[in-house]
């Protein structure tokens, strides 16, 4: 997809789709004045499903990510979409309709995730990711799977849902360079070379009071995660300025280490609390070292 991805959350029921619209037209705003006009190719929307009960932010009734996309494409022209989608709560009928309905709104790429933490692997009576991923090989083109390089395992299972057809995958937010040596093993071990969305976020003060991106990348007893932990929140502390090169500096480590490895690359972007201009400040900034787009 050679692309830069915004991740856009789906608004919440009560706020109605102009609340989607709102924020479609912040991002056009907020693009021109940083500096990024028009580089902004794909829009990511996440599938929300109810989660743990320790979410730091109440889960309200969210649209669906097909609903929030055909709301706020008309405000983006040129801008095409990308999905998760839960595939276990769907038979493969059903699933098939879906994809069917998001490539005809111009959704180009779906990542197919499995159950939330409350669940165990498995369960659901629908399609398990990895059997998705098999089946709809030839309906869809664009086939991700996500991928967190500090899960113990992780290389076995990435390599299974590349077998299974996973052609691109979308990284956990990324707070260290652990992803540069999980893809250099992986690439001595494997064959596959599927194209890696490399998500990076940015951390604003509110994180201090809220926590809810320590909370999106938690793994209990996880050292490598808790260091990623340890510098979100020392992120959450420190002024813009410094913050931004520190933000800038892992970017620049990442894109060092991995283009080297002969993975196609994109990037993924997210603002877990809200677009704001200092987001679109340090996103900025992070092109402008390297992007897909030059």
């Amino acid at each position: 997809m050679n692309t830069i991805a915004l991740e856009f959350v789906p608004p919440n029921r009560e706020d109605g789709t102009a609340r989607a619209v709102e924020e479609a037209q912040k991002i056009l705003e907020l693009s021109k004045v940083c500096g990024i006009e028009n580089r902004i190719r794909h829009l990511m929307i996440p599938g929300m499903i109810e989660e743990d009960p320790d979410r730091p932010v109440t889960m309200k009734p969210k649209f669906d990510t097909l609903e929030t996309w055909n709301a706020v494409s008309p405000e983006l022209p040129g801008v095409k979409g990308l999905c998760t989608q839960v595939t276990a709560f769907m038979d493969q009928e059903a699933l098939g309709r879906r994809f069917d309905e998001m490539q005809n709104a111009g959704m180009d790429g779906i990542i197919f995730v499995g159950v939330p933490r409350t669940m165990a692997d498995g369960d659901g009576d629908g399609v398990a990711p990895t059997d998705a991923l098999d089946i709809f090989k030839e309906k869809v083109p664009n086939r991700g799977a996500i991928l967190i390089p500090t899960r113990e395992g992780e290389d076995g299972r990435f390599n299974f849902k590349c077998d299974r057809g996973a052609n691109f995958a979308l990284t956990q937010l990324l707070y260290s360079d652990a992803i540069v040596g999980f893809l250099k093993d992986f690439a001595k071990q494997h064959t596959h070379r599927p194209e890696v969305l490399l998500s990076f976020g940015f951390v604003p003060k509110a994180e201090q009071r809220v926590g809810l991106i320590n909370w999106l990348i938690q793994d209990p007893g996880n050292s490598k995660v808790a260091a990623e932990q340890e510098l979100v929140t020392r992120l959450s502390e420190t002024p813009f300025a410094e913050k931004k090169k520190i933000l800038v500096d892992l970017y620049r480590r990442v894109i060092d280490g991995v283009l080297e490895l002969g993975f196609p690359v994109s990037i993924h972007l997210e603002a877990p609390y809200g677009f704001t201009k200092p987001a679109f400040e340090t996103f900025a900034e992070m092109l402008d070292y390297w992007a897909p787009d030059q």
